[in-house]
């Protein structure tokens, strides 16, 4: 009986410890930062006050870099993402940029360029 009992209890912890994949939920992308290409970059307003959504969008599931130049060119922000293949909605936060226009590039890990855009920090 004790046999029994100890088979039935491995069956049970053995059942219970299999991986179930389960569905992630699908981002939906708005109007706005939806892009037709296969890969760039979109933010969601040219006009920035502390912070903007902007979507990412690869081919493949990479790190990126994304960097915010200022006016003369110069880096004023850089950090990196982990992408997935297909749209990625990321917030970029610019709260401490002081007021003018910016451009934001995005590069892969071998520093190439997958799309840049503008933006006003008002």
């Amino acid at each position: 009986m004790k046999k029994l009992s100890l088979l039935i209890f491995g069956l049970i912890v053995l059942a219970s410890c299999r991986k179930m994949d389960v569905p992630m939920p699908q981002q939906t992308i708005s109007e706005d930062l939806k892009i037709a290409s296969l890969s760039g970059i979109k933010l969601q307003t040219p006009f920035v006050t502390n912070e903007v959504l902007m979507n990412v969008k690869s081919e493949t599931s990479q790190t990126v870099t994304i960097r915010i130049f200022d006016i003369a060119n110069r880096v004023v922000s850089k950090s990196t993402s982990d992408v997935k293949s297909g749209d990625n909605v990321l917030k970029v936060y610019t709260s401490a940029l002081p007021s003018s226009g910016y451009r934001i590039g995005l590069y892969d890990a071998n520093g190439n360029l997958l799309g840049i855009t503008d933006f006003n920090k008002i």
